[in-house]
């Protein structure tokens, strides 16, 4: 009987430290962003993620041109992409971010269907801004499209 509760206290104590381990190492708590190396179409896109208690709070996925403008804000270019693919920056970064936010980095981000290229690249980046956490490393990681 002993023998039993004595186990039973050891799973009572390691179960929380198990369950924040299930891709194999915890998230460190702080700031972490991931960018392209490279400009695409005049774009570099970028993930920043914050992370409190172990777990992902908040994620900004976004892309910004030479001069630091941010796509989502580019109103002609929301108009175009509109027209011609049916999404636009500013609904895909979003579905694509709170993919990752509800996930918690351990589920796929589904495609939406005009935005398969920046699917691509939020993979990429997010593989890269996760590894990041796990380290605890915040400086920014470049990410080549070949890899």
């Amino acid at each position: 009987m002993k023998r039993i509760l004595a186990v039973c206290l050891c799973l009572l104590l390691t179960a929380p430290l198990l369950a924040g381990c299930t891709s194999g190492t915890a998230l460190q708590d702080g700031y972490y962003t991931a960018q392209m190396s490279q400009f695409s179409h005049g774009w570099r896109e970028y993930i920043t993620i914050l992370v409190k208690g172990g777990s992902i709070v908040s994620v900004e996925y976004n892309a910004e041109n030479a001069s630091g403008f941010i796509k989502s804000w580019d109103n002609a270019y929301m108009q175009n992409m509109l027209h011609v693919t049916g999404t636009y920056p500013n609904e895909y970064t979003r579905n694509y971010a709170s993919q990752l936010l509800e996930g918690q980095g351990e589920g796929g981000i589904d495609a939406i269907s005009g935005a398969s290229s920046s699917h691509g690249t939020f993979q990429l980046l997010a593989q890269a801004v996760l590894e990041q956490a796990r380290k605890g490393d915040s400086s920014i990681v470049f990410v080549d499209a070949g890899h």
